[in-house]
């Protein structure tokens, strides 16, 4: 949809995971179609990889990378910062502000007050993995509830995603698509596998919302068809580390079990033959669209949207929190390498169809001016 150029502010709390990696394509494809963008992160977390990845980002955000105090749960930011994106829109001359995260999208809507600008916000997840039943989850959703008079779109990565904020928030009165998250051509290229990959490879957070319990549980059994122990690589890091460290040494897995530390993703899985994403929760992973571009055998549980990357393989999917089908699956992947390889073609020509970064970025593109235009 042409138009003249916009002003947007992307705002989120922490440039880590699925999340920052959607901002930062968002911001980069706008850019490239001539708007300029300014990115609002938390100011509370400050380490080397975070400042690294933004200076990455710089180029493609005209307007600015701007840190302010976002805490993770509830303080005193969430009463001032709100005020302050205000002010820095007000400043900037700002069309769209766009929260990302249930921080982002608390700080996007009430920073739009009294301003006649729109006020965009996409969950990623987030507050819809919390049981309406915990007094966190009874919080932060009431809190959705709240927000929605004010919100202009709100967007969804997967259409599970869609359905479960409709059955935790409500359904919102105002637009509510799903524009899948999409991949760049490039990362279409097959990655090959180094010469001393493991047999798996294991991509994120090291927490238990990711499974990793279930799947080190499951290696264990695990053989290679000469009956020689199959191997794994895990990349990443996060809060339960040390834990999920000390399982390995429990079950007696060390010598199987390569820890990569955080890498990136298409170097990751150069380093094993099968990705493996055991998940308990998502949304819309993007190891698994990055696993199946590279063309990696994918096996995965069935949470989130990861049925939507699936499409006409999404029968292969497991159950989650299930130590036995998730073993069944990795023997019956090493064992049976043709029909793991023809899957992937299936699953290849759908996620090149369905997830693509210019499609995302032009589909949310025209949502803004679509919101502007009604404004």
């Amino acid at each position: 949809m042409a138009g003249k150029p916009l002003r947007i502010l992307q705002i989120l709390r922490a440039p880590v995971g699925g999340l920052f990696r959607h901002v930062n394509d968002l911001t980069q494809g706008l850019a490239a179609s001539g708007h300029e963008v300014g990115i609002v992160v938390d100011s509370l977390v400050s380490d080397a990889l975070t400042a690294e990845r933004l200076e990455r980002l710089r180029p493609s955000a005209a307007l600015g990378i701007h840190n302010l105090p976002m805490p993770r749960v509830i303080g005193t930011g969430d009463a001032t910062t709100p005020r302050a994106v205000k002010r820095l829109a007000d400043a900037l001359g700002i069309d769209v502000l766009h929260g990302h995260g249930a921080k982002g999208g608390l700080y996007a809507r009430l920073g739009k007050l009294g301003s006649g600008r729109v006020a965009l916000y996409t969950p990623h997840g987030g507050v819809l993995h919390f049981s309406p039943r915990s007094p966190s989850g009874l919080l932060f959703q009431t809190f959705e509830r709240m927000l929605l008079p004010i919100t202009d779109a709100v967007i969804f990565e997967s259409a599970f995603a869609r359905a479960a904020f409709h059955r935790l928030i409500g359904a919102p009165r105002c637009p509510d698509p799903v524009i899948h998250n999409g991949l760049t051509e490039a990362e279409f290229v097959p990655v090959e596998p180094r010469s001393d990959a493991r047999d798996f490879v294991f991509i994120g957070e090291f927490r238990d919302l990711k499974g990793i319990h279930y799947l080190l549980e499951a290696l264990v059994d695990v053989r290679r068809p000469d009956g020689s122990p199959a191997t794994l690589a895990m990349a990443g890091g996060g809060p339960d580390f040390e834990t999920f460290k000390a399982k390995i040494a429990a079950l007696a897995l060390d010598a199987r079990v390569t820890l990569l530390g955080v890498t990136p993703a298409r170097q990751a899985l150069a380093q094993g033959r099968i990705c493996v994403v055991p998940s308990l929760a998502e949304s819309l992973p993007y190891v698994v669209l990055e696993a199946t571009a590279a063309g990696l055998p994918v096996i995965a549980t069935r949470v989130g949207g990861i049925a939507e990357i699936f499409g006409p393989t999404e029968p292969g999917l497991i159950p989650p929190a299930d130590t036995a089908a998730l073993r069944t699956a990795m023997q019956s992947a090493i064992d049976n390498p043709a029909e793991a390889a023809a899957e992937v073609r299936v699953r290849l020509a759908h996620v090149r169809e369905q997830f693509s970064v210019t499609g995302m970025v032009s589909s949310i593109e025209d949502l803004y001016r679509e919101l502007i235009t009604k404004r």
